[in-house]
């Protein structure tokens, strides 16, 4: 089993990039997530259901805080750093700590998509993990009818490694899913030559 770091494993610290903030979520985010939870499309592929009030986004908020305080996998909230608003999720969905490896997933609201918000949130993503937190593996997967997330994952650098079929059960029905990952060679040889 590997150690964590500075005592907390889940840390989520605020990490910046060009565009973006991503930061732990308070209650103060709770309209600001219910604005796009609630649209069918952004949860047409995620597995929960669209919100249907405040208090749903309130009690979504809760749980979260549950995990940070637990250290346990949980996400960072997405702040486009022009409105300061909050516009999406990006983090760790599982850990293995026997084989040293992540889960990550996310969303993000309607208005942002196509527009490289979500890549460059999973590259920062990938960078946490694999310099800070030293993983092995990270990995995510994405439902076949829902190709613009296996987009994402390939330009943040992570290769397909299969389909596996019936794989998740999501809004009344079976669905396939791509898996893919990067290792931390992988990552390591293309964002710094293959130096540690």
């Amino acid at each position: 089993m590997f150690r964590a770091f500075n005592g907390s494993f889940f840390a989520l610290p605020p990490i910046e990039t060009p565009r973006l903030l991503l930061r732990k979520i308070t209650m103060a985010d709770a309209r600001d997530i219910f604005a796009y939870s609630r649209d069918e499309e952004v949860a047409r592929h995620v597995l929960w259901e669209a919100q249907r009030s405040i208090r749903d986004a309130r009690e979504y908020v809760r749980y979260l805080q549950r995990l940070y305080r637990n250290d346990q996998p949980a996400s960072w909230g997405i702040i486009d750093k022009a409105t300061g608003r909050l516009i999406g999720t990006v983090g760790f969905m599982s850990y293995s700590p026997d084989h040293n490896s992540a889960e990550i997933g996310y969303s993000l609201a309607r208005d942002y998509w196509n527009r490289g918000i979500m890549t460059e949130a999973v590259r920062a993503v990938l960078r946490y993990a694999f310099e800070k937190m030293q993983l092995h593996r990270v990995e995510a997967q994405f439902e076949l009818d829902n190709p613009a997330s296996g987009r994402v994952m390939e330009k943040a650098g992570m290769q397909k490694e299969g389909v596996l079929r019936g794989r998740l059960y999501n809004k009344g029905r079976y669905v396939d899913v791509a898996l893919y990952a990067i290792l931390r060679e992988d990552y390591m040889s293309k964002t710094h030559g293959g130096h540690a």
